[in-house]
């Protein structure tokens, strides 16, 4: 199908993409890398009056160090991330949930900003970036604000972004040394998680001393699992003591039922894969 007729704009600025959302008002789409974008569009499922392409904006790509943060471009690609030497070092959950992100074709060309943006509940990074405790930093015509990933979900494909602001980067405390791992249950190679869980954790001698875990598609938004978080912090790195903790997953949880799966299951699928992704993030 052809999209319906809209304007389209590649401002060379953050300044000039904001000014654009400004003009255009609720009638504007921000088009990252496409890969989700692009098919509502062919679908007729949404019709902008403008499409604001931010693929000009050289401010917005790559991956740096900002003291005892890592700072990501909003239109940094899934494989740059994926290959990054920084992401590998101080931000291994990150790297392991982008590893599954869809096939190699779709990591060149979709971004990580984009799909944080996006805000599909069954998505591969919301539930890490909201388990590392990320910042969001957005851009408006009032300047810019930093928003943790806690607020920045809002609800299905919702964020707290406003029509009128972009998301400019991501920032990502470092776990340098902390054990990572992303454990995604599908039908089908490459497709969307049914459930899917981000486990990081840092282990002193035998014994765990910080875990943070994210659940995917367990809600409208990601979900922090704090109750197995709490169950683990002092526990010793054994595979009994994790799989305890793992029973508390499901805790705090909303997830739906459709032609995947039912509620029910994929609770009991949350408690499982819990288990999996911390052992193997426990164990290095």
């Amino acid at each position: 199908m052809i999209p319906a007729a809209f304007e389209y704009v590649a401002p060379s600025t953050v300044d000039e993409a904001v000014q654009a959302l400004v003009a255009a008002g609720e009638d504007a789409k921000v088009l990252g890398g496409g890969q989700s974008l692009l098919p509502v569009l062919r679908m007729r499922l949404a019709a902008p009056e403008m499409v604001v392409d931010l693929g000009k904006i050289e401010e917005l790509r790559g991956i740096r160090e900002d003291g005892d943060a890592l700072v990501v471009g909003a239109m940094t690609t899934h494989y740059e991330v994926d290959r990054s030497p920084l992401i590998a070092e101080h931000a291994r959950l990150i790297g392991a949930a982008t590893a599954t992100v869809a096939d190699p074709q779709v990591r060149h060309r979709g971004t990580f900003g984009g799909a944080l943006a996006h805000a599909d509940p069954a998505g591969d990074l919301l539930a890490p970036a909201l388990a590392v405790e990320a910042e969001m930093v957005i851009a408006g015509p009032d300047g810019r604000r930093t928003v943790p990933a806690a607020e920045f979900f809002v609800d299905y494909f919702t964020t707290a972004l406003a029509a009128d602001e972009i998301l400019v980067e991501i920032r990502l405390p470092k776990l340098t040394g902390w054990g990572a791992h992303y454990e995604k249950f599908n039908r089908v190679a490459q497709a969307w998680s049914i459930v899917a869980v981000g486990a990081a954790v840092r282990v002193e001698g035998d014994t765990i001393a910080q875990a943070r875990v994210g659940l995917t598609n367990m809600a409208s938004t990601p979900v922090r699992a704090t109750a197995v978080e709490n169950a683990l912090v002092g526990q010793p790195a054994t595979v009994e003591s994790i799989r305890a903790a793992a029973e508390h997953a499901a805790e705090g949880t909303s997830p739906g039922t459709d032609s995947n799966a039912d509620a029910d299951y994929r609770q009991h699928l949350a408690r499982v894969l819990t288990g999996r992704a911390l052992v193997a993030a426990a164990g290095g």
